[in-house]
């Protein structure tokens, strides 16, 4: 990979763009879009630990905003690790998602994390879904149905095609994996982008995987080589062109030097 191709973001589609470390910027609503933050992870798995990951995810997202000049955060489901945390971690939760609103917008997609109360205690109001620039944003983790918005007794709206609808969705925490080391990866193609988690804690799916593919077919991804691969790093993105290409190349085996090294015995003069 040449480091010329390297930049603070890439366009993944038209209007969208990729922008280290693993975030998402819809240019026309000038929204902010994070995945999976699993905020305090640490005090919900009962660690004796600070929940430094949810410092560092606000600040990440207070980072962007200045930079791009956002209207609003959205939050793509797995907001929280869990809905049962201290008093203290939701305190903390509340006042870094306080820190976002006095800049801009914020809307909370809920997610499987969020669970049956969709982390109503601590978050507060979330949404099943949402639409921007004619893209359906949903976490990823079920096909949405339209159910919250009509009114008692009235018919359940279809819900979208995804052989024509274009979805944004997270859940996956999509990665790249190579030698031992993993990358966070954005997968982007057939009408549908994923966004890789913002959590440090968990590299989620290969994308050259199988599992990661079956997962995307439900959302009318047909064949690889429909899907452009962008890495993330905390500083830069890397565009690596389409998955199929990429899987070839990793999966291809070493090439042996083309001089063998030889061992060289001293010899007594």
């Amino acid at each position: 990979m040449l480091r010329e191709s390297a930049a603070r973001r890439a366009q993944l589609v038209d209007g969208i763009d990729a922008v280290a470390p693993g975030l998402l910027w819809l240019r026309e609503t000038r929204t902010i879009v994070a995945a999976d933050a699993h905020l305090a992870y640490e005090d919900v798995i009962g660690g004796a630990l600070p929940t430094w990951s949810t410092t560092d995810a606000i600040s990440v997202l207070l980072k962007a905003a200045e930079e791009f000049g956002a209207r609003e955060f959205l939050f793509l489901g797995d907001i929280i690790h869990g809905s049962r945390m201290s008093e203290g971690a939701a305190n903390g939760v509340q006042a870094g998602l306080d820190r976002l609103r006095a800049l801009a917008t914020v809307t909370l997609v809920a997610g499987n994390h969020e669970g049956r109360t969709r982390g109503a205690d601590v978050l507060g109001e979330t949404v099943e879904y949402a639409e921007r620039s004619g893209w359906l944003l949903i976490h990823g983790d079920k096909l949405p149905c339209h159910r919250e918005r009509a009114p008692l007794g009235a018919p359940v709206e279809p819900r979208p095609s995804f052989s024509r609808a274009r979805v944004i969705i997270g859940h996956l925490h999509p990665s790249i994996r190579s030698n031992g080391t993993s990358a966070p990866a954005f997968l982007a193609g057939g009408g549908v982008i994923v966004v890789p988690a913002l959590t440090p804690y968990s590299e989620g799916l290969d994308v050259c995987g199988e599992n990661c593919f079956e997962a995307l077919q439900v959302f009318g991804v047909r064949a690889r080589n429909e899907l452009q691969v962008v890495a993330a790093t905390h500083e830069l993105v890397y565009p690596l062109g389409s998955l199929s290409g990429l899987r070839q190349e990793l999966r291809r085996p070493s090439q042996p030097p083309q001089h063998r090294y030889r061992r060289k015995f001293l010899r007594p003069d």
